[in-house]
């Protein structure tokens, strides 16, 4: 089990990680992207690009229980942070978390993932090395499912805006994520650096979910500076 880190001066982090990404676009992608306050710098660098015409997006998670159009929900973040920054924005696919059986909605946006994969997965490392909304405790075989909110996450729900703190979700499995042709573990701030040294350097094991990342043939962990103050090999 092995990674490549990829550590970026933090003012050029952002920058650098578009410029793969572009490198990485083409027709036909399916490409899993998350939301939330580390891809928002990403997302400002690929304003007014076509280089993502043609990609098939999918959503990584979205909060339960709030209204359609709530701020806090990450379809309306994506579109506000992304989808109306693009020149012509690519299709996207999200759980449909209000249909009145969540469980039946999970399993069919599973069922959309799993039919051709994920070619490219961007995900974000939560405070407590949840990844999307796997949160601790979740197993490496873990598929797109509802799921119960640590109340950490559920703030940081209240932190991007929404109206109420949301107690569940739907995600992308932890599965799913590791079956993806490329993943790539985006992490910044001085904040994170404690966890990510718990990622790439702690056991490996549902506590961390995170860790659990080091299981794939080809993840590629893109930090800035301040996150990667913890590491050791640093």
């Amino acid at each position: 089990m092995s990674h490549k880190l990829e550590v970026y001066p933090d003012a050029s982090w952002a920058g650098a990680v578009a410029d793969l990404l572009v490198e990485r676009a083409r027709p036909g992608l399916r490409l899993c992207i998350p939301t939330g306050d580390t891809v928002r710098p990403l997302y400002r660098e690929l304003a007014g690009r076509t280089d993502l015409e043609g990609v098939q997006l999918f959503l990584l998670d979205e909060f339960g229980g709030l209204p359609e159009g709530d701020p806090g929900r990450c379809a309306v973040m994506i579109t506000h942070d992304l989808l109306d920054r693009l020149d012509q924005a690519p299709s996207i696919m999200a759980p449909d978390v209000d249909s009145p059986e969540p469980g039946l909605a999970a399993r069919r946006y599973g069922s959309l993932v799993a039919d051709g994969g994920i070619d490219l997965a961007l995900v974000g490392l939560g405070g407590n090395g949840h990844v999307g909304m796997n949160e601790p405790g979740s197993a490496p075989d873990s598929e797109t499912r509802v799921v119960e909110l640590a109340r950490s996450t559920a703030e940081h729900a209240r932190e991007y805006g929404a109206t109420a703190a949301p107690r569940w979700g739907i995600t992308i499995g932890l599965l799913e994520l590791l079956r993806a042709g490329e993943l790539w573990l985006l992490v910044t701030g001085e904040h994170k650096s404690e966890i990510l040294a718990r990622s790439l350097e702690g056991p490996i094991g549902p506590e961390v979910p995170a860790s659990l990342l080091r299981r794939h043939p080809d993840l590629r962990v893109l930090a800035d500076e301040s996150a990667a103050l913890g590491l050791r090999r640093g």
